[in-house]
């Protein structure tokens, strides 16, 4: 039975000569992975460019209940990204979204708030005129409220320590080193609250960027089981150096 649905790349795996595997993040399916056969021959309907990380997608496809690998009959670009494919640094920005989103949403039943806020959030971000260099800060501290592990932004004035383990503020240093000391917090909490077309208000050094990654890191890898090592973060730190 043909199903149409939207959808988020997340990872394709070559097969054979010419064929794919493609996990896609569906918004009717939740995650599910498809062969696509042909993909480099010169005529191919899909291309490979279609199925670069975190491209957005219009697809019809046969999907059959507890099967592995699913087939699609067809599959479009939807939008059509304007910048992300030609900015250095939003391509790389994605690249390392792509990573941190694979290993955080392996569920494949149907989530739909979350795949709205992707989806949603990565339009915004192939829209936006100005290169935000503070925007995977954002979009990864907003997306642990869809996950199930937002921080808890009250605190009171003699809380000046964030405990990354328990996510929210304590008076006293943890008796374990995941944690941020207010001025650092502050960072951290105003780029979960602040709307993306107002991230550019908050100023931050490279300096206090990397710093705050790798705090975001700690959070999702006390949250998120098997989250294990990013490894295009490194990258990621060169292109915005």
């Amino acid at each position: 039975m043909l199903h149409k649905t939207r959808g988020i790349v997340l990872k394709t795996t070559l097969y054979g000569e010419s064929s794919v595997v493609v996990q896609i993040f569906t918004e009717k399916f939740g995650i599910q992975s498809y062969m696509i056969n042909g993909v480099k021959k010169p005529r191919a309907k899909i291309r490979m460019n279609m199925l670069q990380p975190l491209h957005l997608v219009d697809m019809i496809v046969y999907h059959k209940a507890n099967s592995s690998i699913q087939r699609v009959s067809e599959l479009r670009p939807s939008p059509v990204f304007k910048s992300i494919p030609y900015d250095i640094i939003k391509s790389t920005i994605v690249m390392f979204l792509n990573e941190v989103l694979y290993k955080s949403i392996r569920q494949q039943h149907t989530d739909e708030n979350i795949f709205d806020f992707i989806f949603n959030a990565i339009c915004w971000f192939d829209e936006c005129g100005e290169t935000t260099v503070s925007f995977h800060l954002a979009f990864l501290l907003k997306l642990s409220r869809f996950l199930g592990f937002a921080p808890n932004t009250e605190s009171k004035s003699d809380q000046n320590y964030f405990d990354l383990q328990e996510g929210e503020f304590k008076s006293r240093i943890p008796v374990h080193p995941h944690y941020i000391e207010k001025t650092e917090a502050a960072l951290f909490i105003s780029l979960f609250s602040t709307p993306f077309e107002k991230i550019f208000e908050i100023k931050m050094s490279n300096r206090n960027r990397r710093e705050i990654l790798d705090k975001i890191l700690i959070f999702y890898t006390l949250h998120t089981a098997s989250f294990g090592e990013i490894k295009s973060h490194q990258i990621l730190e060169d292109v915005l150096s």
